[in-house]
């Protein structure tokens, strides 16, 4: 009915049941510094039980069971001593007589050299916090008084100076106040001011209140951030010292991962303009610079392939993103080949509509989209204002691709590039063409869709072993395995004390523990999974794990603490839910192997892909005029002109030529019923007749 170390509460005083004796138990009363084990007949307690008198209480003393010490610690060797000096009294069946009890503790008072009290409090100590070793710890926890707020009356807290003059200032509630004005005001903003900054202010308030207060007497800069530190959490201060676009975009956690929300390849795509950062110059006169090209790309978020691409003067707007998006509809061999690029349809196999298409609010917000939507069923999402991130697939390609090729391209502009007195203009050094230039792109997406691992991507737990992280591969296998959802499973833990448990790392990842990533309510409400360089989070933890199954993790937020937080699994690793980490061991071993193998192709073919773009450029060097025949004034206030040459010719290009229509021809009716001589005339002798 009862167990050992059970808590009982009985006529609202609580009690723990030590021992059983015959038809007797033995319990001892908890909130009482001089009680001593006691018998209650069991009979008497069934029947108190049974007025509802007793009852089952929880533990007061349960955090015991957290604690841990470190190894060789003051703490540790006295709880050891103790527990091993009062062995005799614990191992006695009849401790709880007390003619027995008395002759031991005589008798470890001789042994031992202590006192009555001292046995007697140890041997309190152990039977009403749950009769463990650890309930003969020192409580060098409770020292201090870890999280009770003190109050300043007559003298300030803290050490006290040594080299710096004056006392300090006494924090009471008025220099509190004056506190959270200037933390609201200074700190708690997007201006950018810092700490200093806002305790110079600070002590102008302060000396508006106080104007007879001496320099060496005014709140410390010290004073400010450790009340900041106390009074403000950490989310708030990451949410307040950013604009709400920055926080959105750079500091808020992130719960989930786009592949997440994605079923396969042609779930949703992201289209995108930017404008390049090179200078190009006109193909039918290089001597005319035309400005810098505006790119499109379209990509599929499951695979990360780059389905349809634009280049050109088109400034960014539905008739430029249309023409991404049909290429990316339809077959790119036609268009490889205008670029001299001889590929199959397998090598790039996006053809077709997408079923969602990520846009911005810009160009594909409008009636004009409709008929995609009603005519070829694509659900069009809109991103929200100044919130790039929620494109960050395409957003990252732009500038994946210029960086391979930008710091050796001629006219390539950097993003911090600002001309001093002296230097040549950056536009001027524009060799390449539009068509130079959007055969660089190309080779660049092929180079990017067959054979860029990667190295970031985060799988589904369906996706097998030996495929490789490259775009290709990732999208046939989506196109002939990917069917529908996958559901989570959660298993549950074994108790903790018996997990294995290793060192953990924190980043606005998660708690990562061996390469995969968890989360929990209580991480995220700390702030530890917010980015920036304010972000403050502990370097090291440690965690238990099962090792049959890798859904869950249980992380000590304490040191020396088996308290825990259970964190699971998040979407950036949920390849592995479900998995042992055996298998998790095992696959990240076989991971790594096929991932060193797919970039030793890739290095290949970056290297072919570089040797590429330098024989691209060298060739624009060369057909580059070497005497333009103009100022440089003059090529430059040329350049509007040119682009809209450019443009102008761009656009006629591309409009459809008319093919001549066909006359219908008459029936031919014979003069005679003799077959009509079809030959070829001769008309030798009429030509060579003599007159």
């Amino acid at each position: 009915m009862f167990q050992i170390n059970e808590v009982l509460r009985y006529h609202d005083e609580l009690y723990r049941v030590l021992a059983f004796a015959s038809d007797h138990i033995v319990w001892i009363k908890l909130e009482d510094d001089k009680a001593f084990p006691e018998l209650i007949n069991f009979d008497e307690l069934k029947s108190e039980v049974d007025n509802c008198n007793i009852e089952r209480a929880d533990d007061p003393h349960v955090d015991l069971n957290f604690q841990l010490t470190e190894d060789g610690s003051v703490e540790q060797q006295k709880r050891d001593k103790n527990y091993q000096m009062l062995q005799p009294l614990f191992n006695d069946p009849l401790f709880f007589v007390p003619s027995v009890r008395g002759s031991i503790v005589n008798k470890l008072v001789v042994e031992e050299k202590t006192t009555k009290q001292t046995i007697y409090r140890l041997a309190r100590q152990y039977w009403q916090q749950g009769q463990t070793p650890n309930t003969l710890l020192p409580k060098y926890r409770n020292s201090g008084g870890k999280g009770k707020r003190r109050v300043a009356k007559n003298k300030k807290l803290g050490r006290p100076r040594i080299y710096q003059p004056g006392t300090g200032a006494i924090i009471d509630e008025t220099t509190e106040r004056l506190f959270r004005i200037a933390i609201d005001k200074y700190i708690l903003s997007d201006k950018g001011h810092d700490f200093p900054y806002a305790h110079r202010r600070l002590e102008s308030f302060y000396r508006t209140h106080f104007p007879k207060t001496a320099e060496e007497d005014l709140p410390s800069l010290v004073q400010l951030k450790y009340f900041y530190k106390r009074e403000y959490p950490q989310t708030e201060a990451l949410q307040k010292r950013v604009s709400e676009i920055t926080y959105n975009k750079d500091v808020r956690p992130l719960h989930s991962s786009v592949n997440a929300n994605v079923l396969g390849p042609g779930s949703r795509y992201e289209i995108d303009a930017t404008i390049a950062d090179v200078y190009l110059v006109s193909d039918s006169e290089r001597r005319n610079i035309v400005g810098r090209p505006i790119v499109y790309l379209v990509v599929d978020t499951f695979s990360r392939m780059i389905a349809g691409l634009y280049i050109g003067f088109e400034n960014p707007s539905y008739a430029a993103a249309m023409q991404a998006l049909y290429m990316a509809a339809s077959s790119k061999v036609d268009y490889c080949q205008r670029y001299d690029f001889e590929i199959i349809d397998e090598q790039w196999p996006c053809i077709g509509l997408p079923n969602v298409l990520l846009a911005d609010r810009g160009e594909l917000l409008g009636h004009q989209i409709e008929n995609l939507e009603n005519n070829f069923s694509v659900r069009v999402e809109n991103a929200p204002p100044h919130r790039g991130e929620a494109k960050g697939i395409v957003e990252r390609y732009f500038r994946t691709i210029q960086v391979s090729f930008g710091p050796f391209t001629p006219g390539y502009v950097t993003g911090t590039k600002i001309k001093k007195r002296g230097d040549k203009d950056y536009r001027l050094d524009a060799k390449l063409t539009i068509t130079d230039f959007t055969k660089i792109i190309l080779s660049s997406i092929l180079q990017h869709n067959q054979y860029a691992v990667l190295d970031k991507y985060d799988r589904d737990v369906d996706m097998p072993i030996d495929l490789p992280n490259t775009p290709l591969a990732l999208w046939n296998w989506g196109i002939q395995n990917r069917t529908g959802r996958l559901h989570q499973a959660d298993n549950d833990a074994l108790r903790i004390a018996l997990l294995p448990q290793d060192r953990v790392t924190l980043s606005e990842r998660g708690v990562n523990l061996q390469g995969l990533n968890y989360t929990s309510p209580e991480i995220l409400r700390l702030g530890w999974t917010h980015r920036g360089k304010d972000v403050k989070r502990p370097k090291e933890l440690r965690a238990a794990y099962d090792p049959l199954s890798a859904d869950t993790i249980y992380l000590f937020y304490e040191r020396n603490s088996n308290k825990y937080w259970k964190c699971n699994l998040t979407d950036l690793s949920r390849e592995f839910r479900g998995s042992s980490f055996y298998d998790v061991w095992q696959i990240k071993a076989e991971q790594k192997a096929v991932a060193a193998k797919a970039k030793v192709t890739a290095k290949r073919s970056k290297r072919e892909h570089e040797d590429f773009v330098t024989e691209t450029i060298q060739n624009a060097l060369q057909k580059a005029p070497k005497n333009t025949g103009v100022s440089d004034a003059e090529r430059i206030r040329g350049i509007r002109g040119n682009r809209a040459n450019e443009r102008q010719a761009e656009r006629l290009s591309k409009v459809p030529k008319a093919s001549p229509a066909r006359n219908k021809t008459a029936n031919v009716i014979p003069l005679t019923k003799q077959e009509p001589d079809l030959d070829y005339p001769d008309l030798i002798d009429e030509f060579f007749e003599d007159e």
